[in-house]
């Protein structure tokens, strides 16, 4: 038993030094890829968007809170008849209705447009991450390599994956260039400045 597991051990041993391994940086080819600063912004836009909706649900609710007190005052005025004290006491009765419904639809605003936010993040990195891969294994496979390691992976305990890497066989740099080949055009450079013109000659 003990020769077998010598045994099993060399070949093993054998078979993991004989695997080609390439290494990438993941994180790089994440941040680096031009899709992905395109969702960022696009991430940021629809936050402005839910931001600004939030805000004037949130002056709605303000303001239906002044009203409010304004009408409990009217309703406690001794000045005018009780006729009207009942009916402004009403109109302070229906107002305080509003109010609590329009906290709720703030609170269930904010709930929501947190959801989809994390919703739309986790579709868009996930998306990115799936184009990264297919870039990843068609270039190892061409390359003839058995295993592609992500450098900057951490273990659920916050520490690295991998300890010690050569720098040899990274993908990292021909990954990043292929995915952003489709990259927009970039904007125009500053045109250069124009050369001085010939001073004209005095008038004598």
């Amino acid at each position: 038993m003990v020769l077998a597991a010598v045994l099993a051990g060399v070949l093993t041993g054998s078979a993991w030094a004989q695997t080609r391994v390439a290494t990438v940086d993941l994180r790089k080819l994440f941040d680096g890829y031009w899709k992905t600063k395109q969702a960022d912004a696009a991430l940021k836009e629809r936050a402005a968007d839910l931001d600004k909706e939030y805000k004037g649900l949130r002056e709605d609710y303000q303001k239906s809170k002044e009203e409010y007190q304004k009408l409990l005052a009217g309703a406690n005025d001794q000045a005018v008849s009780s006729e009207e004290r009942d009916k402004r006491k009403q109109a302070a009765e229906a107002k305080l209705r509003n109010i609590k419904e329009t906290e709720e639809a703030v609170v269930q605003f904010e709930r929501q447009a947190r959801t989809t936010l994390e919703e739309q993040k986790r579709r868009m990195r996930d998306n990115i991450v799936n184009e990264i891969r297919t870039v990843v294994n068609a270039k190892a496979k061409s390359a003839g390599f058995a295993l592609v390691v992500d450098t900057t992976a951490e273990s659920a305990n916050g520490t690295p994956v991998v300890i010690f890497t050569s720098g040899e066989n990274n993908l990292t740099d021909d990954v990043l260039a292929q995915l952003n080949v489709g990259a927009p055009a970039e904007t125009a450079k500053p045109t250069e400045k124009k050369k001085e013109e010939p001073k004209k000659e005095e008038k004598k």
